[in-house]
């Protein structure tokens, strides 16, 4: 299986439109609201010996808070553009990049047997993700845990969906960088309440812990209030 071409276009290009500052993508939120939580939540199931591999790391800013945690950090991205900003903003190398196409099976398996098991971080990817796509999304963080990685996963709630029309009926319009994404044909909070565990079941993928949060975003209303979006949050181990 594949991305669709119009996906695949629409990806790479919001990241080549976006610029190298930190923040531009309105949820390139600091490590401190994201990865570094996210880990806390992570750590007590995980095995920090294993690689982390951070699914869909965009410009690679968790990615690199990841690689303080784990014995090595791998960030991944569909789009060729993310993973540039995500080299450029690493120069010592403390991560390591490259793209992927997650629900390409053979490449996710091709990883998998090149660094062994491994711990997951995805955050935000399976909600956005074509629908016929979220299977495979779902799957790759089955392969990439083998038998003794834990996974991390964040998606957006459909409540969210309230959020961002909200936040783009503003005096104004949305947001600019709420509008960016809007711009590119990218479709945050896709997915139904149910869909994410079910995809996640489906791929064989046992949840060990879950909770309710909120994913910090780096745009504000013109209150001043941050955009935070409702999500769930799982632990997960393969079955």
């Amino acid at each position: 299986m594949d991305v669709s071409q119009r996906y695949r276009e629409a990806w790479e290009g919001f990241w080549s439109a976006t610029s190298d500052t930190p923040g531009e993508a309105i949820w390139d939120a600091d490590p401190s609201l994201s990865a570094a939580p996210h880990s806390e939540l992570l750590l007590p199931y995980a095995d920090v010996s294993l690689p982390v591999v951070d699914l869909g790391c965009g410009n690679g800013t968790q990615t690199r808070y990841l690689a303080t945690r784990f014995a090595r950090a791998i960030g991944v991205d569909l789009s060729y553009a993310a993973i540039g900003h995500a080299r450029r903003a690493d120069p010592e190398g403390v991560a390591e990049f490259a793209q992927l196409d997650m629900v390409d099976g053979d490449a996710v398996s091709a990883l998998h047997e090149r660094i062994g098991d491994a711990n997951v971080y995805m955050r935000a990817v399976i909600h956005q993700s074509e629908p016929e796509a979220r299977p495979a999304v779902a799957a790759a963080v089955a392969i990439l845990l083998g038998k003794r990685g834990r996974a991390f996963v964040a998606e957006l709630t459909p409540a969210s969906r309230g959020v961002l029309q909200h936040a783009a009926q503003g005096p104004d319009g949305p947001p600019e960088k709420l509008r960016r994404v809007f711009e590119h044909g990218l479709k945050p909070a896709g997915a139904t309440e149910e869909e994410v565990p079910e995809v996640l079941r489906a791929a064989g993928l046992t949840t060990l812990d879950s909770g309710d949060t909120a994913l910090p975003q780096t745009e504000y209303l013109p209150d001043g209030t941050r955009i935070d979006l409702p999500a769930r949050w799982f632990v997960l181990a393969a079955r």
